[in-house]
């Protein structure tokens, strides 16, 4: 879990990150990858809107987003142990 850094939250109580944790969860991180999906879906041209087609553009937007999850931390110096 990505730990915040001292000053950079202030306000929070100190247990933030867990408690985003708890709030989210699973079933949290499920629901908002389901309406993504949905979403993703109902913008698709008409004819393209098959199971093939979204699950194509599913994964070409998560790839996409990963990379430059990834570029970003290398970028800001903000690489969490185990990445």
């Amino acid at each position: 879990m990505m730990e915040f850094e001292s000053g950079a939250n202030q306000g929070l109580p100190e247990n933030a990150a867990e408690r985003m944790a708890e709030v989210f969860g699973p079933a949290g991180i499920d629901q908002f990858i389901r309406q993504a999906i949905q979403q993703c879906s109902m913008l698709l041209a008409k004819e393209k809107r098959t199971p093939e087609e979204l699950e194509t553009q599913i994964r070409r937007l998560v790839d996409r987003a990963l990379k430059d999850f990834r570029e970003d931390l290398d970028a800001f110096g903000r690489k969490p142990e185990g990445c």
